[in-house]
């Protein structure tokens, strides 16, 4: 045993010293990031002490590896800030590449910068941003608060975009594949919150919160200089862009198509927009270009008043196709005109569910649906979308907007969250509140822990009717039957 203890400390020790946690700040290891970056190796982790940072830096060929990845952070609680310059910070050429916890603030030309160095063969790739902030930009023209070009497998979540530049977006991504956005906020955008242009493709942009989130919340496509594509002989401006599950309150058009083929919007809800509910636009005409054509538009709340009826709530500009979408099962309600004759004839409209009150149940600035809501059970199904804004499974056929008015037993228990399911079993107001209408006292819930032990062995009605103050933190599994069927099993964990 003692031989073996060595044997590990020996071969394993060393190991652990090739990773280290560099500190950046007054009195950390170096003063920039810059300098600190320049001395990282793979696994490393920059470590931004509580304070304000120098901006204006530029920083190139910071690359991880699968198996470690490099990390740029800070303080959750107290987060470094990058205040002022023309941008924070510029990354170019990096790979295997994670930030967070970091605020960016009052930048005058690009809040973060991340981008492929020009090298359109050789994309900046892999690259996280999580739980980060940005606050506002000292700007007013086409400036971003986040832009990237040429940035592919990406995940940009949890993150607070707010106070955008009047001519900018939030997000601005030139030529960027293979990526995802979710569980993000955007507040007061300027032009866009999200555009995805220049070639952009196979990004999913959903659970999402946007408000007042500029003239088009999300743009997807727009006008790119042909240099600028990724790659460089694509002839779209954005493919296989989908949009789900998202909320969307305010703005002038919650969505528009621009230059954009093969796209999806799916399950959102469009809240009292100002002018439009949808664009269809093509901006870029150059020679051997798609016009905007071949999206869908299905299962979306679109809830408005009058000033949203322009063109009947779609607006459809020149040199697309309208008639290509297939815009099916959306609920379109009116809330100034119970007879209005619904939306604009010029795309192809199927199983429409029109001036009925969806039934919206606010929660702060979100909103669910009742479980009496005319939307439910009346979507068509998407096998890419795994769980509504709130984290439940969409039966099937699933309710239309982004939450499932009438969830399974099933469902309120399904996994998530990489397979772990977070609930507090001390407190069932909520899980009372998503039983579905069926017969409860034929389903059999079984929790147990870890040595097997079972602590609740009971029908779903005796369960609900219970406190659980009996039931400890820890972790659990739990198992659901109906007779000799078994529904779901799975982890739980309860702290």
């Amino acid at each position: 045993m003692k031989i073996y203890a060595f044997l590990m400390i020996y071969l394993i020790y060393p190991l652990m010293l090739l990773s280290k946690t560099i500190t950046v700040g007054f009195t950390g290891d170096y003063t920039d990031l810059t300098a600190a970056l320049s001395n990282v190796v793979p696994g490393d982790t920059v470590m931004l002490l509580s304070e304000k940072h120098k901006v204006n830096q530029y920083i190139k060929n910071i690359k991880g590896s699968p198996d470690k990845w490099i990390i740029i952070t800070s303080n959750a609680d107290n987060p470094a800030i990058f205040e002022g310059g023309s941008t924070a910070f510029q990354l170019s050429d990096a790979s295997y590449l994670k930030i967070s916890n970091i605020t960016f603030s009052g930048q005058t030309g690009n809040g973060l910068n991340i981008d492929d160095g020009g090298s359109y063969d050789s994309p900046t790739e892999y690259i996280i941003i999580e739980n980060c902030a940005w606050l506002s930009m000292n700007a007013t023209g086409n400036n971003d608060e986040l832009k990237m070009s040429g940035v592919d497998n990406f995940e940009i979540r949890n993150c607070k975009f707010m106070n955008g530049s009047a001519g900018g977006s939030m997000i601005d991504m030139v030529g960027c594949h293979k990526g995802k956005i979710y569980k993000n906020t955007f507040q007061n955008a300027g032009s866009n919150a999200i555009q995805a242009k220049g070639a952009c493709s196979e990004i999913d942009i959903y659970h999402n919160f946007f408000q007042n989130a500029g003239q088009r919340s999300i743009n997807i496509g727009g006008s790119t200089g042909l240099q600028f594509f990724r790659p460089p002989d694509a002839k779209y401006e954005a493919k296989d862009i989908r949009v789900f599950t998202n909320q969307f309150r305010g703005s002038m058009a919650p969505i528009a198509f621009v230059g954009a083929i093969k796209c999806s919007v799916v399950n959102n809800l469009l809240y009292m927009p100002g002018r439009w509910l949808v664009r269809i636009l093509q901006e870029n005409t150059s020679d051997g270009f798609a016009p905007c054509s071949d999206n869908i538009f299905a299962n979306n709340i679109c809830y408005f008043d009058n000033n949203a009826n322009n063109e009947r709530g779609i607006n459809i500009g020149s040199n697309t196709l309208p008639a290509t979408f297939n815009f099916s099962n959306n609920l379109w309600f009116n809330t100034q005109n119970s007879n209005w004759n619904g939306p604009n004839p010029a795309v192809n409209h199927q199983n429409t569910v029109l001036n009925q009150d969806p039934q919206l149940i606010e929660s702060g600035l979100v909103f669910k649906i009742s479980r009496n809501s005319p939307a439910v059970g009346k979507g068509i199904f998407f096998d890419f979308i795994k769980h509504d804004y709130f984290g439940e499974s969409y039966n099937n056929p699933p309710s239309i907007g982004p939450s499932e008015g009438n969830p399974t037993i099933s469902g309120i228990l399904e996994l998530r969250n990489s397979d772990i399911q977070y609930h507090n079993f001390l407190s069932l107001a909520d899980f009372q509140r998503f039983i579905s209408n069926q017969d409860l006292a034929q389903i059999q819930l079984i929790i147990y822990d870890f040595c097997g032990k079972e602590h609740i062995n009971s029908n779903i009605d005796e369960f609900i009717s219970q406190k659980l103050n009996n039931i400890s933190k820890g972790i659990y599994y739990y198992s659901i039957s109906m007779g000799r069927d078994l529904i779901k099993s799975g982890l739980i964990i309860n702290f």
